[in-house]
């Protein structure tokens, strides 16, 4: 049913974690694929692999998403290789822990920075492309926490819910040029980013306490999400807030 033949996909920080997820699934639907990594090549190196091993290609391209002419020569190196770009998923993002009355400018900055500000980044670079091409996807990865806040993490919280307000707004903005926007929230997710808290046993009993399925996502379960508003399943799915909590949060 989901057929990404011949689509190139940009994904963000997809070295590792949902990113790194997404290539590869996107791989198995048949889309070619070019990566950012800002910090982990040799992680990145393995996404490529694999998504070698699947029959696709993948580019790999060190980019920092809160720099603008760093962002500006990934997206042109993807659109030199392969002449196009499909689809943008942005996925780069950081989540780290800040009271607030004690958290510093820099905490907060670098978090909006590379959550909210490179979202922005990337699409203001994308979408010339895609409105040249007159068709294109963008979906954008955003969180739970954008929608109901996050005690210690309000800088991540306020970032997210940027990015889900941002998504709403260019969504209407650009259907009339065939670019569909949408945006996927999760819940908690086992990756790197979260595995601080997450092998702590305690904690992660009362998170899974309060998800009604029982457990936190894998990376994989919010690939799926992401291909599917890549595909042509939801051509008529616009501005939508894709929630992939287990129950956790629920709203529509």
């Amino acid at each position: 049913m989901i057929n990404l033949l011949n689509k190139v996909v940009l994904i963000t920080g997809g070295s590792r974690g949902i990113g790194a997820a997404v290539a590869v699934m996107m791989a198995k639907a048949g889309a070619t694929v070019a990566l950012t990594y800002s910090q982990h090549k040799s992680e990145a190196h393995k996404v490529a692999h694999r998504v070698a091993e699947i029959g696709s290609e993948c580019l790999i391209i060190k980019s920092d998403a809160a720099d603008p002419a760093d962002v500006r020569r990934a997206v042109n190196a993807a659109l030199d290789h392969f002449g196009k770009i499909d689809i943008l998923v942005n996925n780069a993002g950081v989540w780290k822990r800040g009271a607030i009355g004690s958290m510093t400018e820099h905490q907060w900055d670098e978090t909006m920075d590379i959550n909210l500000k490179g979202t922005f980044l990337f699409c203001n670079a994308v979408v010339p492309i895609m409105k040249k091409q007159r068709s294109g996807r963008i979906i954008n990865v955003a969180s739970t926490a954008g929608q109901r806040g996050e005690p210690f993490y309000s800088h991540y919280a306020a970032s997210k819910g940027g990015v889900i307000a941002f998504t709403k707004a260019i969504a209407a903005e650009l259907a009339p040029h065939n670019i569909l926007v949408n945006c996927v929230s999760p819940g908690w997710v086992e990756t790197d980013m979260t595995s601080h808290v997450l092998r702590k046993g305690k904690e992660v009993r009362a998170i899974n306490k309060g998800i009604p399925r029982g457990r936190v996502a894998s990376a994989d379960e919010i690939a799926g999400p992401v291909v599917f508003l890549a595909s042509d399943l939801a051509n008529h799915v616009v501005g939508a807030v894709l929630n992939v909590n287990g129950g956790s949060v629920l709203f529509g």
